[in-house]
């Protein structure tokens, strides 16, 4: 439930800031004519709340994956159950939908950027859209799981989602949008009734998930390794 609850946040307080930033009409594009700017603080906002979440009761009671490729990293390194992974994956996908819903009210400033649906940029192949997924999530675990990894960095682990998702957008997001998060591009896709290629939004995150647990294993790179499936209140057990 908490898991549910936590993504369901995440989408429709995260997404709301991509309208707020670039849908037609928008405070966001008004005041901030720099699309490159604009995409920097999206991301930047978009992971503030992921870490508030992380570090509120919710994120307490499941360790705050709020990511499903999260959870399969945590899962391949041994730290989760698969029971508990896939019911975790379950819960996402479902506060997914039901944290959408709620970005029909932004109405056509919403429907003017599909709610906030990822989608790849103009004239990107397919290709292209899954590695850019693939490359995002795979810097968003290894920077988020080492420090998390690490005793003496491990309290500083929500800080660093808004600071290290702030480039990837800005950098990114052109490519792909940046989702990073397959559940978080499942509901407004859903909502907004447009279709979700699983090549890009589902395969191309599950794979920088592998990329980093294979990073982790190789005993040349000798980097930290996660010992909860947790990203704060790690004295709690799952």
């Amino acid at each position: 439930m908490a898991e549910f609850i936590g993504t369901a946040l995440l989408v429709v307080l995260g997404v709301s800031v991509v309208i707020l930033m670039f849908g037609q009409g928008s405070p966001g594009s008004r005041l901030i004519p720099a699309e490159g700017l604009r995409l920097f603080l999206t991301g930047g906002l978009f992971g503030s709340v992921g870490a508030l979440i992380a570090v509120s009761p919710v994120g307490r009671i499941s360790g705050a994956h709020i990511n499903p490729a999260v959870t399969l990293a945590f899962w391949l390194e041994g730290k989760l159950a698969w029971r508990d992974a896939a019911l975790y994956m379950l819960a996402q996908f479902a506060g997914s939908v039901v944290g959408a819903v709620p970005l029909l009210a932004w109405g056509p400033m919403g429907q003017s950027v599909a709610f906030g649906a990822t989608q790849p940029g103009p004239h990107v192949p397919a290709w292209a859209a899954m590695l850019g997924e693939a490359g995002v999530t795979f810097l968003l675990i290894l920077a988020i799981l080492t420090t998390a990894a690490h005793p003496r960095t491990r309290r500083f682990t929500p800080l660093v989602m808004p600071a290290v998702l702030s480039v990837l957008v800005w950098l990114e997001a052109p490519i792909s949008g940046a989702s990073a998060n397959p559940a978080r591009s499942f509901g407004p896709a859903l909502v907004a009734n447009v279709p979700v290629d699983p090549w890009i939004y589902l395969l191309g995150p599950s794979f920088g998930a592998i990329l980093y647990v294979v990073l982790v294993r190789l005993e040349a790179v000798r980097l930290p390794r996660v010992t909860v499936a947790r990203l704060f209140h790690f004295h709690v057990e799952v």
